[in-house]
């Protein structure tokens, strides 16, 4: 079973969390380190909190969606419903306005995630099929 599947059919909060957390960590040590290599920072110093700073945010990210998303199905009754990934998504864009110190990012960061996540989640479900494969 692979990390993500774990991650969205786990009912345990705090696994579910985890792996949230380490998965957006991931992904902001990637992205991070793209950016330090197309944008060369003056002093490693620099670049070394850039890395650390992308990093941490991500974490932050995949960590209060994993957890959000969690307890909501768990106070909700329902750990299956794709309203737990809107709430999840609509919780790390709030964290994302915060963090800019902006009302309008917050708020469209939310939308926008909540929105995001709750699509991911039917397309999940209903086993929604994206790719073309060729006929043999």
């Amino acid at each position: 079973m692979s990390v993500h599947r774990e991650i969205l059919d786990d009912t345990n909060c705090f696994r579910k969390t985890w792996l949230a957390g380490r998965l957006g960590a991931l992904t902001g040590l990637i992205g991070s380190t793209y950016h330090v290599i197309l944008y060369s920072p003056d002093t490693y110093l620099e670049g070394l909190m850039r890395v650390a700073k992308s990093t941490v945010t991500m974490a932050t990210l995949g960590a209060v969606f994993g957890a959000t998303s969690c307890i909501s199905g768990e106070l909700r009754g329902a750990p299956e419903d794709p309203m737990n990934y809107f709430i999840g998504g609509c919780a790390s864009g709030i964290m994302i306005g915060a963090r800019q110190k902006n009302f309008l990012i917050g708020t469209s960061s939310c939308l926008g995630l909540g929105m995001l996540g709750a699509f991911a989640k039917v397309v999940r479900r209903e086993g929604w099929n994206f790719y073309i494969y060729p006929e043999k």
